[in-house]
């Protein structure tokens, strides 16, 4: 199978050359997959390329891909992707994936910006003071998905309304707060991080829900799984485009 001239333009665009590392050792399967996802898949979105690339970025970090992941973040950083926009991302990643997951890449990310002359630390992005984390955290929450959502951090069973705290102080607190990337970069990839982890439908339906509230729309989150679905495969890709539907379904209700 040849590689097709659209397929080669976007990858010299954005690697000078095939990504994977396959082109010598399995070269059918490097042209086709190529054909496929950056010829064909990129023929059907609208998405910009600093977006589809956070949104691939987050869905190799669900689907713990570490060594594609590498071979993304040259074309990310060519379509306009910054490294402390890159570090942000990864940090958010512990929120949804735990520190078990996150740790390599973001060992991975520190290599290659010293790689690039971009010896970590970055600059600080954080904006909430740890006194007050918790209200910050909890008004992020209620920007996202709703009035609501005030005051969750004092709700639920008295067993286990700590939890609610850490959502509020540590999940949105800690992270959300933070500069660098917006809310809805935020809850973009925050979605493609428990798309592509797979097991978190509950929570990726809430997700969808406050993506359309930050004006994500359900266009958008279509494009968004489309583009991602070469790297966490059909299946998730599914269960995801179902979430979106009964997602946009309860928003109109």
């Amino acid at each position: 199978m040849d590689l097709s001239a659209a397929a080669k333009q976007y990858c010299e665009a954005g690697w000078g050359e095939l990504p994977f590392g396959l082109s010598q050792s399995d070269p059918e399967f490097s042209n086709l997959f190529a054909n496929f996802a950056f010829d064909e898949v990129i023929q059907e979105s609208s998405l910009d390329g600093k977006t589809r690339f956070l949104a691939i970025l987050a869905t190799l970090m669900g689907c713990q891909s570490l060594d594609a992941f590498r071979a993304m973040v040259p074309g990310a950083f060519r379509s306009g992707v910054t490294s402390v926009e890159l570090k942000e991302l990864v940090y958010q990643g512990t929120a949804y994936l735990g520190l078990g997951r996150t740790l390599a890449f973001l060992h991975a990310v520190n290599e290659m910006l010293a790689e690039q002359g971009m010896a970590p630390p970055l600059p600080s992005q954080g904006t909430a003071a740890r006194e007050t984390r918790i209200e910050a955290g909890n008004q992020a929450q209620v920007d996202i998905f709703g009035e609501q959502m005030r005051g969750f951090q004092n709700s639920g069973p008295e067993e286990s309304r700590h939890i609610n705290r850490w959502l509020a102080g540590n999940c949105f607190g800690d992270y959300y707060t933070r500069g660098g990337l917006n809310h809805r970069q935020r809850e973009l990839i925050t979605f493609c991080f428990l798309a592509a982890q797979g097991g978190c439908e509950p929570q990726l339906v809430s997700h969808a829900a406050g993506n359309l509230n930050v004006g994500n729309d359900k266009a958008f989150l279509i494009d968004v799984v489309s583009q991602c679905l070469p790297y966490m495969g059909y299946p998730r890709s599914l269960n995801a485009l179902r979430c979106v539907e009964e997602a946009a379904k309860d928003n109109k209700e």
